[in-house]
């Protein structure tokens, strides 16, 4: 099953009630919303609730209904979990899936975007201001 375009809008839905800006970015045939270049929650592209939380919580969190390790290679992600269509099927569950995932990612510092390769990276403002002051010399 390719990612859910109905579980996409919902959880832009849920972001935006919980007042969150949140960036809706492709990633692994699915969707992930980014909150302040942070991975948040997506849809995967098995029709899943992807989620992310605090990885100290994941024994507690894995033991919920509905839910599966998301995998790499062998070993299980501490910390990102699958949720099932069923487990989220109202408003107020997915809500509660979101808020967990919004509470530990708000606890990350922001992350900048990447410059594209062959950008040139932004002068700091120091740099700015010396140079303009050097300009201001000049003329």
């Amino acid at each position: 099953m390719p990612h859910d375009p109905l579980l996409e809008q919902r959880l832009a839905d849920a972001l935006t009630g919980l007042g969150c800006k949140a960036e809706p970015k492709r990633m692994f045939g699915g969707v992930a919303f980014m909150v302040n270049g942070n991975m948040c929650v997506g849809a995967s592209n098995k029709g899943k609730l992807m989620v992310r939380f605090d990885p100290a919580e994941h024994d507690v969190v894995s033991a919920r209904p509905g839910v599966s390790s998301m995998m790499i290679g062998k070993s299980g992600m501490k910390g990102f979990l699958f949720v099932e269509p069923d487990a989220v099927s109202d408003r107020r569950s997915l809500e509660k899936w979101v808020k967990l995932s919004l509470g530990y990612v708000s606890t990350l510092p922001k992350k900048v975007a990447k410059a594209a390769k062959g950008a040139k990276a932004p002068a700091s403002t120091k740099a700015v201001k010396k140079v303009a002051k050097k300009a201001a010399v000049k003329r």
